[in-house]
């Protein structure tokens, strides 16, 4: 069984709401070893500042847009750059360049001089996740990064639990758990934009 598909995406409601108690306990399973392309640390720290946030009070913060809209009001003159709002910021670039690696994989995309690679699986969900918000420094880091990415047999390997399965098999799981992650982190960026919340200052 996929690791993907073990802890899949809910589907959204007609209105796009999202559950934070759902959300973050599929965020919570997103598989660890995206690590090694610099996504993970990052996503946890983000994670937990808005797992923080809910605990305090659940019956209260029961979609995620309860928690920033609640946060523009308590924080008008720091917000959107406070507290969760800012953490689901931040997480959602890297929920969306997950989603672009792995949307790349499953469309077949690769460096023809060396198709076990997925450096330019990587680079695209960088450049059109990440990249723009990222300093000079932090750009650098990422390149020196990307020569630590795994080969993409290995990475399809671990998505697939470790056990020997088919390319095409393993990028059929991928396929179907895209459905709903992509249209969930579409509806917080969706939500951002609504709420005037997006901001693009770079780190």
């Amino acid at each position: 069984m996929s690791l993907l598909l073990e802890n899949r995406f809910r589907d959204l409601p007609p209105d796009k709401a999202i559950d934070t108690n759902l959300f973050l306990e599929s965020v919570s399973h997103i598989p660890s070893f995206f690590g090694e392309l610099m996504i993970n640390s990052i996503a946890i720290a983000q994670f937990q500042k808005i797992r923080g946030v809910y605990l305090k009070d659940p019956a209260k913060y029961v979609t995620l847009q309860d928690i920033v809209e609640a946060e523009r009001e308590a924080h008008s003159a720091e917000w959107p750059k406070v507290g969760a709002t800012l953490a689901l910021m931040w997480l959602k670039r890297g929920l969306r360049f997950i989603q672009v690696l792995l949307q790349s994989l499953a469309d077949g995309e690769m460096d023809e001089n060396n198709p076990n690679h997925i450096r330019v699986n990587v680079t695209k969900a960088y450049e059109q996740a990440l990249k723009k918000y990222h300093g000079w420094v932090v750009q650098k880091i990422f390149n020196v990064a990307l020569h630590a990415a795994p080969y993409k047999s290995n990475f399809l390997k671990a998505l697939s639990k470790g056990e020997e399965v088919k390319e095409e098999d393993c990028l059929a799981n991928v396929r179907q758990f895209l459905g709903n992650y992509t249209a969930t982190v579409d509806a917080i960026y969706d939500m951002y934009t609504n709420l005037n919340a997006e901001l693009d200052y770079t780190v």
